[in-house]
């Protein structure tokens, strides 16, 4: 994807096979096995410190892990379990977990509406610090 419009899809040999279509070499190896996987994917950074995108939210939730995995590939909804610290008046409150953030993941990139200028290169997909305007967490 470049600039927000999608040039290619992500193929290993079988699934390019299925499709009539070229291998673009993305496969990996995971738990379960080979799979198409991204091995360098980084969303660009912005040139916001995450303490002042931090500071602009009056209530919100700082998602610092996620834990599972809940995208329909169909669909796009995404439901994850979440860890982090809620925001009150642009200031870390407390520690929040046992909680779930669900949307729909096109309309979770669509609200973007703000990007950390602190992206740290150490996995094989990465992003900076991002602020999604609206998104549903719950929870007890």
């Amino acid at each position: 994807m470049r600039e927000g419009v999608l040039e290619s899809y992500l193929l290993d040999t079988y699934r390019a096979r299925k499709l009539g279509l070229e291998s673009t070499h993305h496969a990996g190896r995971d738990g379960s096995g080979v799979s198409v996987t991204t091995t360098n994917l980084m969303m660009l950074p912005g040139t916001t410190k995450p303490e002042d995108l931090i500071r602009s939210v009056k209530n919100g939730f700082y998602v610092t892990e996620l834990i599972g995995f809940g995208v329909n590939g169909v669909t796009g909804d995404y439901s994850r379990g979440a860890v982090g610290q809620w925001i009150e008046n642009g200031e870390l409150a407390y520690p929040v977990e046992e909680v779930t953030v669900a949307g729909n993941l096109l309309e979770m990139l669509s609200a973007i509406d703000g990007v950390g200028d602190d992206l740290v290169l150490r996995d094989r997909t990465v992003a900076p610090t991002l602020r999604i305007g609206r998104m549903v967490v719950a929870g007890t």
